[in-house]
């Protein structure tokens, strides 16, 4: 059996100076704060002034904000046609002449940053160069982060925590500066913003705060346009008083120990929240059970030096997983962290945050946000008949509203349409539940209905497209036939419906589609993006971002791939390939291909590879370098956990570890993937 304990506290990630491009967090899955040295979000400024800055912001899954805007705007929206087998489909995709239209029902809804604590000294501005730092240590079988810095040749330390069951943050503070009152904390509640920081501090005249109640503690109200939320204050060793025009609250120390919680809620309830003790005990319970339950891998005994940092990736991977998406509805790209695309999450992705789930033996994860399914259902039937199809389109990039977004690139994609059958045969693999399947079996067929009226009888073959745009997002909706990897998924989808729906009793309708489907186009021996595009490796910019051909044969196990066909594609890629270009994802999606040809040397290779937009930053996080709207990356992080399943237990016939020379795994609780 593993130790676990010890190996997770092999990579606890213990800083001992600033590190102002790798903040740590902490969380419980739909609630997150992220912290600076002090343990708090003093810093807020300087760490959102870097280049490719990493936000300090405090967000729930239910925080979200809308700008005023006329409910009618919508329908103002003018949409583009697009000529769909013969008949014309409009796209709201284009915002020529709308220009400002178009961005005003991009950003709203948007995900803000509940508020800001900090310490401050009541006299002066607290500088950045005020503080020493000490150590911060992120201890990752507790849940705790403790920070210690000096300030005026005085320890200050800190430890933070959330609360495993509620939207509680937990802070104990000892120093002699507080009961010198030569420091005391700060709240600061901004303006929602779109912007990667969700927070706007400079409109004081557009939000209220007001404070309801004092006594050792208190209620505060707050309310940003038609968003109304509050946040109580409780604990020991200070009192409370408030600045409302500049949205301040302060907790001033009464003490040299102060330790209070502050809750943030939507719903009427004012009770006061755990004390900092029991919440601690239930911090800690969870924690332990979380990590003794669900896969691991010890990878102690490798010789291949590399282990240690694959090790350190998949312990970090799963906690930050852990705290930022274990809610009720699907991640954004930067979780709980910050904003990236306005804080709304993408549906193709959905895939990449959570598919890992059923493999890691945490299958009730994946079940709770599957449910987002059921509940978009009639919005996702809406947008099809809208366009002349039957079934449901799932949007792409949306709100918990599940209304697409405008986008020139969005609104084309179709990969994430056959996820809910993937998702749903690996729920159905781990559990064997008939129930799940009678629950599902309307997503289940209404997701095939939709790609049953999309593809086109063409002759002896069914076409897919146009209009659409691949998972490589390059490519002119207009002119993409056949993408490999869509192609093959929309395959896979249809059979593997038809098994699942026959287990609860339903007739088998789809297979006879996935029969005539047309094969994946090949030129000089390798697989092509699409069917019009034979300048895959030759032309730019069709060599650049997701080599998406190479899915059809890692995350699929396509029935109609030719596996020398696809060795030399990798091979191919690897040659030709921007690599620059590649996205977090993109080297699991790799690897899962290797892993499937039997190069399980070359699978490993392409986990660690170093390019820009596999960086992987001391606090776990898959960081998207060279690009400021992402300054991480939780789809790297949720698909080399996937990657890494195949690798430890298989994946279709072959079950067992497949690492390489040089990696000795002892591995538990994992299954192996399709």
């Amino acid at each position: 059996m593993i130790d676990r304990r010890n190996v997770i506290e092999r990579h606890n990630p213990c800083y001992k100076e600033i590190k102002k491009q790798t903040p740590l967090s902490v969380g419980n899955g739909k609630f997150c704060f992220t912290s600076d040295f002090t343990g708090l979000q003093t810093f807020f400024d300087e760490y959102s002034a870097l280049d490719d800055a990493f936000p300090l912001c405090t967000m729930a899954e239910w925080g979200w904000h809308s700008y005023p805007q006329d409910k009618n705007d919508t329908a103002l929206l003018r949409l583009t046609p697009y000529d769909t087998n013969g008949r014309t489909v409009y796209y709201a995709s284009d915002d020529s002449n709308q220009e400002e239209l178009f961005k005003q029902i991009r950003i709203n809804t948007h995900k803000f940053h509940l508020g800001k604590i900090s310490f401050e000294l009541p006299d002066k501005k607290l500088s950045i160069f005020d503080c020493k730092p000490v150590r911060q240590l992120l201890l990752l079988w507790d849940g705790l982060l403790f920070s210690e810095f000096i300030i005026d040749n005085e320890i200050v330390k800190t430890t933070t925590f959330i609360h495993p069951d509620e939207d509680t943050l937990y802070i104990k503070v000892t120093s002699p500066l507080l009961d010198k009152n030569k420091l005391r904390v700060n709240i600061t509640f901004p303006y929602g913003s779109h912007k990667k920081t969700a927070a706007d501090f400079t409109v004081p005249q557009k939000h209220t705060t007001r404070l309801c109640k004092s006594d050792n503690g208190c209620v505060v109200e707050r309310k940003l346009d038609n968003t109304i939320y509050k946040v109580i204050i409780n604990g020991y060793g200070f009192y409370i008083d408030s600045d409302e025009r500049r949205h301040i609250v302060n907790i001033n120390p009464q003490d040299e120990v102060i330790s209070f919680s502050v809750r943030f809620t939507q719903e009427n309830e004012t009770l006061p929240p755990d004390s900092y003790e029991n919440a601690l005990i239930k911090c800690r319970a969870f924690w332990e059970q979380y990590w003794s339950s669900g896969g691991f891998i010890d990878f102690a005994g490798s010789k291949d030096p590399r282990a240690a940092e694959l090790e350190r990736r998949i312990i970090l991977s799963q906690y930050l997983i852990a705290i930022q998406s274990r809610g009720k509805l699907p991640p954004a790209e930067t979780g709980l962290t910050c904003n990236s695309w306005y804080g709304k999450f993408h549906m193709e992705m959905y895939f990449w945050h959570h598919a890992h789930f059923a493999l890691w033996g945490r299958i009730k994860e994946l079940k709770r946000t599957f449910e987002y399914y059921k509940e978009i259902l009639p919005v996702a039937k809406k947008i099809a008949a809208s366009q002349g199809f039957s079934g449901a389109r799932w949007p792409k990039m949306c709100d918990p509203s599940g209304e697409n977004t405008p986008s020139s690139v969005a609104v084309f994609l179709i990969w994430q349409q056959p996820h809910p059958i993937m998702l749903a045969e690996l729920i159905w693999r781990a559990e064997k539940d008939v129930s799940f399947l009678h629950e599902y079996c309307e997503v289940i067929i209404e997701t095939c209905e939709f790609m049953k009226s999309f593809v086109k009888l063409d002759g002896e073959r069914y076409v897919l497209g146009p209009p659409y745009i691949p998972a490589q997002e390059r490519h002119d909706p207009a002119l993409v036939l056949n993408a490999a990897y869509e192609l093959e998924y929309f395959r896979y989808g249809f059979r593997t419906a038809d098994v699942l729906l026959t287990q609860i009793g339903c007739q088998k309708c789809y297979g006879d589609i996935a029969d005539k489907l047309a094969l994946p186009a090949v030129k000089g021996g390798v697989y092509l993006s699409h069917e019009n595009c034979p300048d895959t490796f030759s032309r730019l910019p069709f060599y650049t971002d997701h080599p998406s051909m190479l899915a059809m044969y890692g995350v699929l196990n396509s029935d109609e791939k030719d596996k020398g066909i696809m060795s030399a594609t990798l091979d191919k890629v690897l040659e030709v390939w921007k690599k620059e270009t590649f996205y977090g994802w993109d080297f699991p999606m790799m690897a899962m291909t290797a892993c499937r040809l039997g190069r399980y040397k070359e699978a490993v290779d392409l986990l660690l590879m170093d390019s820009p937009k596999n960086t992987w930053l001391e606090n776990g996080h898959n960081k998207m370098t060279g690009d400021d709207a992402l300054p991480l990356y939780l789809p790297g992080n949720g698909g080399l956990l996937l990657a890494v399943a195949m690798l430890a237990a298989g994946y279709g016939e072959k079950q067992g570890s497949s690492f390489p020379e040089g990696f000795t795994a002892e591995v538990e609780g994992i299954l192996g993937y399709v």
